[in-house]
């Protein structure tokens, strides 16, 4: 896609610019507030609620920085944001209010959050809000099926897919190893026509997305960086940082 340079025209911030020693807690208000203030972009993750409503948050459960247990799925947006976090007395968000909060002041990268069983909910909520938002804004997923959908319902939307080369952090563990390696290998490609790779910087340089980027000309922004070490092997291999606990 055309005209995606303002996706990597500045350092991103993982899920905001947070600092859980100084009370400001990932996906929050908060951090989204420090980022715009830093000029960095902004990714975040969103979760569908059983009501279908997009939600700002990582987990597909509370209970890590919230009170409660109950998954984001089994839930109203109204008791999702009706949970109080543990450190802060910011509250969850909707899609809605964050783009409210964002106004167009900082790119907003959303991370499609999925369980892979074929629900795409998500994307057409994300789509539905979307259409009125003005300001710069990508998704993009792990599941190649989110980003398949997202080609189909909203075309327009620039789309990437986010991916590794070893899955080998315990939620993958029930994924086949065959199906890790098509998606190491962004073996989908001909489905899903992402229009960037998110690819783990640990990981890099990997055949498949540096082949994207070169002869492609897929911009390819790499996560977590955390240190020098991480944005020097960015600087030769990416063109752009999604960064966390380090500022660049």
């Amino acid at each position: 896609m055309a005209g995606l340079d303002w996706l990597s025209a500045r350092p991103i911030a993982h899920r905001g610019l947070h600092d859980a020693s100084a009370g400001v807690i990932e996906n929050t208000a908060s951090a989204f507030a420090a980022a715009i203030a830093g000029n960095y972009g902004i990714e975040t993750d969103l979760q569908i609620s059983a009501d279908g409503e997009a939600m700002v948050h990582h987990d597909d459960a509370l209970g890590r920085l919230t009170e409660g247990h109950s998954r984001l799925a089994d839930m109203t947006a109204a008791a999702i944001k009706a949970a109080p976090f543990k450190a802060t007395a910011d509250r969850i968000q909707t899609l809605g209010e964050l783009c409210d909060q964002i106004a167009g002041r900082a790119t907003l990268v959303l991370e499609l959050k999925s369980r892979f069983d074929g629900d795409v909910r998500l994307v057409q909520r994300v789509s539905d809000v979307l259409n009125s938002y003005a300001g710069p804004v990508a998704v993009m997923s792990f599941d190649p099926a989110l980003i398949e959908a997202a080609r189909a319902i909203a075309p327009g939307l620039p789309r990437g897919i986010v991916a590794e080369r070893r899955y080998a952090h315990h939620e993958w563990d029930r994924m086949p190893a065959a199906a890790k390696r098509r998606l190491a290998h962004l073996l989908h490609m001909h489905r899903t026509r992402p229009h960037f790779i998110a690819y783990a910087v640990q990981d890099l340089p990997s055949p498949a997305p540096v082949l994207a980027r070169m002869l492609f000309g897929l911009p390819l922004l790499t996560w977590t960086v955390r240190s020098e070490a991480d944005r020097k092997t960015a600087a030769r291999w990416a063109d752009q940082i999604i960064f966390e606990g380090w500022r660049p």
